[in-house]
């Protein structure tokens, strides 16, 4: 007799009782590995967190780790009016602190050379009557360039044989047609502003018909009254006037660059109204660093507890990496930088800054006054009398708070950092979990195969047995 099925041929539950077996090994291992995946997904999961926010702020504190962004002085124009924009400056850390009164009378300018009236009839006529000559354009020694001219070159090939020229600096030929007996003026605009840049056109060959369009070289060149030279900028500082070959004035106040982006309106009488220039601190915005640094802070700090809190109750489930000693030693040691003191700086700490470690282990920028002033008036204070030594007291190489923190919190999230090597011993470690659990299916396939084999050898017994017995009796 075959039989197929567990049960079928002694009639007992053995199908039933292989599963029940089954499940009682399987059982107990499953649920280990279940609980040692889930703590190392827990583990992942909160060093992932506590990354992320470490790397949230050492932005900050890399920000205020920056001289340059930290000490910024701030240049603040006020025009004469809402709609004139008359200057736009900028300064460097350096710069000392002062106003000045501003005025430009004279925006620089290139070269403005306008062939004379009547020197051409027509755009599209020939230059020349026939040979061939050379015109070169050039500002001082350095700059130049040579268009030459043949025999069937008009006035409106000379103008793009200008624009297009290769070397050309900065020369702009346009036509103008007059539409009158003066004919079409050829005008030459060059970019090289300043006085002594100015633009001489030169008649390389003397062909004389090349005169009307040189202002050397020749003996009956373009009108000196159709020349304007280049020019200075010219401005007014606090009465005393400035000048610069461009419209950027560069260290004409110490460490600061103005640039005149158009003349100064005039009063009734003439005279030209100032427009203000303030060199300050940009105490706003410091002030809103700090801030951010007080509120990046706390909020790491929520986040290392949150992740390392055992819970309270049997209701309140622990965190993530609860008691973990590597998550209260970035506590500790980001609580001992910015409450120790930084000797370069004469504010010495934090707390003269007016932000202080409250009882919570949170920084605060108090509105309570205990004798000392509240910590919103010592920030103000520093802000007003000591903006300098803010900046060593967060950016000092050996001391500044924000130098040591960026030293600090680069240890753990640098890509060789100990959270990346934690992360990665986890990671390592649910694999071999993985792994387990393959085995772990492998056995039970195992062992469920060795078990039907002796249940069924039971059940065919049993069977046997069964039918002797049925024989046995039907015989008697």
């Amino acid at each position: 007799m075959t039989i197929q099925s567990l049960g079928v041929g002694s009639g007992l539950a053995l199908d039933s009782l292989v599963e029940q077996l089954i499940t009682a090994e399987r059982q107990p291992k499953e649920d280990r590995l279940n609980a040692k995946e889930e703590n190392i997904e827990s583990e992942i999961s909160g060093l992932g967190k506590v990354k992320s926010k470490l790397s949230e702020f050492q932005d900050i504190v890399d920000e205020l780790k920056s001289d340059r962004e930290i000490n910024g002085r701030e240049p603040k124009v006020t025009n004469p009016t809402e709609d004139s924009d008359i200057l736009s400056a900028e300064s460097a850390n350096s710069a000392l602190r002062g106003s000045y009164n501003i005025t430009v009378s004279q925006l620089a300018s290139g070269s403005r050379i306008t062939t004379d009236e009547g020197a051409f009839s027509s755009s599209s006529d020939n230059l020349l009557t026939s040979g061939s000559g050379s015109l070169t354009f050039s500002v001082g020694a350095d700059k130049s360039f040579t268009v030459s001219v043949g025999a069937d070159t008009s006035l409106a090939d000379l103008r793009e044989l200008i624009n297009d020229n290769e070397d050309n600096f900065g020369v702009t030929a346009n036509i103008i047609e007059t539409g009158t007996s003066a004919g079409p003026r050829l005008v030459f605009l060059s970019s090289e502003t300043g006085s002594g840049n100015d633009l001489v056109i030169n008649n390389d060959t003397a062909t004389p018909e090349l005169d009307k369009l040189s202002t050397a070289g020749g003996s009956n060149n373009i009108n000196p009254s159709n020349i304007e030279n280049a020019k200075n900028a010219v401005a007014s500082v606090d009465g005393i006037e400035v000048q610069s070959q461009t419209n950027k004035f560069e260290n004409t106040i110490q460490n600061v660059i103005f640039t005149a982006k158009d003349l100064s309106p005039k009063q009734a009488d003439g005279e030209l109204i100032a427009s203000k220039l303030t060199i300050g601190f940009d105490k706003e915005g410091l002030e809103e660093k700090i801030r951010e640094f007080v509120d990046g802070y706390n909020s790491l700090v929520d986040e290392l507890e949150m992740q390392s809190k055992y819970g309270a109750s049997a209701l309140e489930d622990d965190g993530a990496l609860a008691g973990d000693s590597m998550v209260r030693g970035i506590k500790a040691g980001i609580a001992s930088i910015v409450g120790g003191n930084v000797s370069s700086s004469s504010l010495g700490g934090l707390f003269s800054l007016g932000v202080e470690l409250n009882k919570d282990g949170r920084l605060e920028i108090s509105s309570t006054d205990f004798g000392v002033g509240s910590g919103e008036d010592r920030l103000e204070n520093a802000l007003e009398e000591n903006f300098d030594d803010i900046a060593l007291l967060f950016t000092d190489e050996n001391e500044g708070i924000a130098s040591q923190l960026s030293t600090y919190l680069d240890q753990y999230t640098s890509s060789s950092g100990l959270l990346n090597a934690r992360e990665k011993s986890a990671k390592e470690e649910r694999e071999r979990v993985y792994d387990a659990r393959e085995s772990l299916e492998l056995r039970m396939i195992s062992y469920e195969s060795l078990l039907r084999d002796r249940y069924l050898n039971l059940d065919q017994t049993v069977a046997q047995l069964n039918q002797t017995g049925a024989a046995l009796f039907s015989i008697l």
